[in-house]
């Protein structure tokens, strides 16, 4: 029996990066022999086993064949004859599929090692073909090391494009879909994830109102970029260099999808573009199952970041109407998000990324303003249900009304 440390963590340690996590495979073993040495079986699919002492996962090195479509249609076989170079040969990227023994050698017989010199991601045989959730794996690497200079290379691109023609990619679930997505929106480019899934026809598949808006123009005064699906890839970025957190980015990548939706005679103008987004953002999140704190953000995101981007024009009523429309008097932390996004949202833009925003100040003034009211005295006045709400927005008005003036 030997043990081998594999994928990700050979990987980063070789590329210099923190290894927040090791898998090893375990050669010429079974399960039998691997409970007898104090090994917890945790595995489903396949024999995987927690270490007595580290609990890091130790999997029994496997062959699988493919039998169906989709993530789940493969049969796996883990004899004991079973060699290294047949399991790293299943792997997606040659940059997974190292390995290291206990002595530190590199055990590299897919030119790994040659393609992190080269900065790319190059699958490892054809069987990549048989897994699809291999295509939003790839994108999101292509997000997360995108700053250190790698590309997906022309002939796994190729690949996954006869695998989305071939409709693989139309029997992912929508958890796995979404647990992948969420995962890239986290990485430090997560614009890449989405223009990777558009190279290989994918992102058509599985973000249609997305896809919908590459090529859909807009008005060059205020969008020297153009394109709308450009300009919310621009805006995703801008939501990163924010420190906007994935639910951020998520409702900044969704924040137009409206624009689709314009009927091409009105181009390059967007009236209302807001109303038709949320039916567009409801029916995404629907399918994939997103969190509601995700849906959330992004349906408030979609109607009124117009708003916010026109506060310092507003009326002290439409303040107000957009501090209740978004609760920001009992979330403020989520009126925070809402800003951030709004933020994104115009520097997301050619020419206007540095700019300043103090529409978002001004909102948060604003939010102060409504707070500070004397609530005691309204409820010393005996009103109760409506009444009294509106004795409180009578307040909150007045004191808009001040900000405004000053």
């Amino acid at each position: 029996m030997k043990t081998y440390l594999v994928g990700g963590a050979v990987r980063d340690k070789l590329l210099g990066r923190r290894v927040t996590e090791k898998d090893w495979v375990v050669v010429g073993s079974s399960p039998e022999q691997m409970i007898a040495s104090g090994f917890t079986p945790v595995g489903q699919d396949f024999p995987v086993f927690l270490h007595p002492h580290t609990k890091e996962e130790y999997a029994l090195a496997r062959t699988e064949r493919k039998t169906g479509k989709g993530y789940g249609g493969f049969s796996f076989y883990c004899g004991d004859e079973v060699t290294l170079e047949e399991d790293l040969i299943r792997r997606d990227l040659t940059i997974n599929a190292m390995a290291e023994d206990d002595d530190g050698r590199i055990i590299d017989p897919y030119n790994g090692q040659q393609d992190l010199a080269d900065k790319l991601l190059r699958h490892v045989s054809p069987s990549f073909a048989e897994d699809p959730v291999r295509i939003l794996r790839i994108a999101r690497f292509a997000a997360r090391y995108y700053h250190l200079g790698f590309r997906v290379a022309a002939e796994t691109i190729a690949l996954m494009q006869t695998m989305v023609a071939n409709g693989e990619v139309d029997h992912l679930v929508a958890e796995r879909v979404w647990k992948e997505t969420e995962r890239a929106l986290g990485e430090n480019n997560p614009e890449i994830f989405i223009e990777v899934l558009r190279d290989c026809n994918a992102l058509a598949r599985l973000f249609p109102e997305i896809d919908a808006l590459f090529g859909v123009p807009q008005t060059a005064t205020h969008h020297p970029e153009i394109d709308t699906g450009i300009h919310t890839l621009m805006s995703l970025q801008q939501a990163v260099k924010l420190g906007g957190n994935s639910c951020v980015r998520f409702a900044t990548l969704l924040h137009d999808l409206g624009k689709a939706k314009t009927p091409p005679e009105e181009w390059p103008r967007h009236i209302a573009h807001e109303e038709r987004s949320l039916p567009l953002v409801k029916n995404l999140c629907a399918r994939l199952a997103t969190p509601k704190e995700f849906k959330d953000l992004a349906l408030l995101t979609a109607q009124w970041h117009t708003h916010c981007h026109r506060a310092l024009e507003l009326k002290p009523t439409t303040l107000l109407k957009v501090l209740h429309a978004t609760d920001a008097l009992r979330r403020p932390e989520r009126f925070e998000q809402f800003l951030l996004c709004c933020e994104a949202d115009a520097r997301g833009r050619t020419g206007f990324e540095l700019r300043d925003y103090p529409q978002a100040n001004y909102f948060r003034q604003c939010l102060q303003a409504a707070k500070n009211i004397d609530i005691a005295a309204v409820k010393n006045m005996g009103l109760t249900g409506p009444a009294f709400g509106e004795a409180l927005d009578k307040q909150r008005l007045e004191r808009l009304t001040e900000l405004k003036k000053s």
